[in-house]
């Protein structure tokens, strides 16, 4: 797909700017700037607890992550909202848990 102007302008026309049909990440900073915030501080307390983004480097990393979630998942089943270890939320754990599975899937070439 060859990005075009949103407004119709001609490349060379001034003014023009060919990001339409991109991706608008202020999507996601903005729409989700909480959530993306308690992710970072998962992910604070895991480099912190652990290496700095040693997580890409855990043998089975997929399962064991997917498997780290629903663990989180299930205490938040029972009614524990905060992880005893961490002091953070269930939730968050589950999302970092998640996104780490999505980003090992995706290197993989394999995001199923």
């Amino acid at each position: 797909m060859t990005p075009t102007d949103p407004n119709g302008k001609s490349p060379k026309e001034p003014g023009a700017k060919l990001d339409g049909g991109k991706l608008q990440p202020d999507l996601i900073f903005t729409g989700f700037s909480r959530a993306l915030s308690a992710v970072a501080e998962i992910g604070t307390h895991g480099a912190e607890k652990y290496t700095r983004d040693g997580w890409a480097s855990v043998p089975d990393g997929i399962y064991r992550y997917r498997n780290a979630g629903q663990r989180h998942a299930l205490a938040r089943a029972t009614g524990e909202q905060l992880d005893p270890d961490s002091g953070l939320p269930h939730l968050a754990h589950e999302a970092w848990n998640k996104l780490a599975e999505l980003e090992l899937a995706l290197r993989q070439g394999d995001p199923s």
